[in-house]
């Protein structure tokens, strides 16, 4: 509902071995403090981390879809170096020449991409964190921009702010009942 798409693409070297790989999963399975920490553990040993952003206003303009599209492709244009073959959870991006395989619950599945699912959840959630001090009165470093009950609440109470992605239906409702 509020802010920026974040997609995360990264290389891992063949084979290494670490204390905290099976703590790896998709993202949203973890609490906040495990994917902080796994965070730091995959940049520590990544060849390469790649982290794209599409803004609210280009969600808003372009659509949810075309905006992750954009965030991956400038997430893996980032990699050096380039990467031999692209597992991506779900879709393809044929705008990319490189060998790839859309993985259906590929966050889950695959560990790589479990990985760069950490990522972007962990850069996402600094960048609302870092909103909520821009933007006070929406809960922001609570519930991080999702439509919570809370941020519903604060949404109908304080209004939208400019982070907010008009094109959603709550925040388009919203809208429609300012005078």
């Amino acid at each position: 509902m509020i802010g920026p798409v974040v997609a995360a693409a990264v290389i891992l070297p063949q084979n290494f071995r670490a204390h905290w790989k099976n703590k790896v999963r998709d993202s949203k399975q973890l609490s906040p403090a495990i994917r902080e920490y796994l965070s730091d553990c995959i940049n520590e040993v990544a060849v390469s981390v790649g982290i794209g952003v599409s803004s609210s206003d280009v969600i808003d303009t372009q659509g949810i879809v075309k905006a992750t599209y954009l965030a991956m492709k400038s997430a893996i244009g980032q990699l050096t170096p380039e990467p031999q073959y692209l597992l991506i959870d779900y879709i393809r991006l044929p705008e990319i020449s490189l060998p790839q395989k859309g993985i259906a619950n590929g966050d889950s599945l695959c560990f790589s991409i479990a990985c760069a699912s950490i990522m972007a959840k962990v850069t996402r959630d600094r960048m609302i964190v870092e909103m909520d001090r821009v933007y006070p009165g929406y809960g922001l470093a609570r519930h991080k921009g999702y439509g919570t009950k809370e941020h519903l609440a604060c949404l109908r109470r304080n209004g939208p702010c400019s982070m907010h992605r008009r094109s959603f239906r709550p925040v388009r409702e919203v809208f429609a009942q300012e005078p």
